[in-house]
C-alpha cells in the first residue's frame, strides 16, 4: 500500500458547508416567495374587490384635517376632509404621468413632478398639466376610525 492510499479524505472545510446550506436556503426561500407571490396576489386582488370591508386601518377622523388631507404613500391613497365630517380619498398616481402626489394643502392636492394640483372635494384638475382628475379610492369610515374598503 502506498502512502497516498493512508491518508485520511480531507475535512469539509466550514466556508464550503456554509456556503453549500447558504445556497440551498436561498433557493428554499425563492421557491417559497415564488409560489407565495403568485398566490397571493391573486387573492388580494379578490379580497380587495369584494368590498368585505375588511380593509386597512388608515387613520382616526381627528388626524384628517378639515379643508386638508393626509397622503398614505404605502397604501397608494389621500384621504381629504372638505367639509366638516366629510371624507373623500383618492389615488396618490398623478394621472398625467403617474407620479405620486405629495402634498395636501389649502384645498388643494399637488403633483410635485410638473405641478398638477387636484380639488380635495372631488379630486378634479385645478391646475394642469393634468388633463384628468384623481381616481376615487373607497374607504369606510365608522366611528373615528377610517379604513381601506
Amino acid at each position: 500500500m502506498s502512502s497516498e492510499s493512508l491518508k485520511p479524505a480531507p475535512a469539509l472545510c466550514r466556508r464550503t458547508l456554509l456556503a453549500a446550506l447558504g445556497g440551498a436556503g436561498i433557493a428554499a426561500t425563492l421557491t417559497a416567495c415564488g409560489g407565495s407571490d403568485d398566490s397571493s396576489s391573486g387573492s388580494s386582488d379578490a379580497s380587495a374587490s369584494s368590498g368585505s370591508g375588511g380593509g386597512a386601518a388608515l387613520a382616526k377622523t381627528t388626524d384628517i384635517p378639515e379643508g386638508g388631507g393626509k397622503i398614505f404613500a404605502d397604501q397608494g391613497v389621500v384621504v381629504t376632509q372638505p367639509t366638516a365630517g366629510e371624507f373623500k380619498a383618492y389615488s396618490t398616481v398623478c394621472p398625467h404621468q403617474k407620479q405620486q402626489v405629495n402634498s395636501v394643502a389649502d384645498g388643494t392636492i399637488t403633483c410635485p413632478a410638473h405641478g398638477s394640483q387636484f380639488n380635495v372635494t372631488d379630486g378634479s384638475v385645478k391646475k394642469g398639466p393634468a388633463t384628468s382628475g384623481l381616481t376615487a379610492a373607497k374607504i369606510t369610515v365608522s366611528g373615528d376610525s377610517i379604513t381601506l374598503a
